[in-house]
């Protein structure tokens, strides 16, 4: 089944579900493609369809491969590092599972309760809001020698500030990133 999987890997999701020969891997793959676009239930269809039609001793790998693959989908990184493990492969990073979790607090599943989905909308908005109290802040700060500014020009100029900053993050991020990404292609 595993070469069947490294075969199907490359093609489409349109040719993945019409395959009939290795139904089982092409419904693996689809899964594990709906958990990296955090969609719980397509990852759960998915899975149920490739258990389906999967041979018993194929049965196994496919419920491990499904547990790793909803716990990314439905932002649970302790499952995910177990279940990563059970597969025998190395887990993710704390920084990759930070980052998780943060994103189940900012953004959880849609399975989520109302109250956990608010928290986070809400948390969005209050880290926005400290951003430009922080920036409005430091233009106040800095202006103050040359005369100062108004309330209003604080508040403008703190949005600039935020605004730059946000792209300067995005960019060293991005950079670190691709860094990474290069050193991983280079290999050990």
């Amino acid at each position: 089944m595993m070469q069947a999987m490294a075969q199907l890997e490359k093609r489409s999701d349109e040719e993945l579900e019409r395959e009939q020969r290795h139904r089982g891997a092409a419904q693996a793959i689809l899964g594990s493609r709906a958990a990296e676009r955090y969609d719980a239930a397509a990852t759960r269809e998915h899975f149920r369809k490739a258990l389906a039609a999967s041979r018993p001793q194929e049965r196994m790998a496919i419920r491990r491969m499904a547990d790793a693959s909803l716990a990314l989908a439905e932002r649970r990184p302790d499952d995910l590092k177990a279940a990563v493990e059970k597969l025998g492969q190395a887990a993710p990073s704390k920084g990759q599972l930070r980052m998780l979790r943060l994103l189940g607090f900012v953004a959880p599943g849609a399975s989520a309760p109302l109250w956990k989905r608010a928290r986070g909308g809400l948390s969005v908005v209050l880290a926005l809001a400290t951003l430009v109290a922080l920036g409005a802040l430091i233009a106040w700060l800095i202006a103050l020698p040359f005369g100062g500014v108004g309330t209003a020009g604080a508040i403008w100029l703190g949005l600039l500030v935020a605004i730059v900053a946000l792209a300067v993050l995005v960019m060293v991020g991005r950079r670190r990133q691709s860094r990474a990404q290069a050193q991983r292609a280079a290999g050990p």
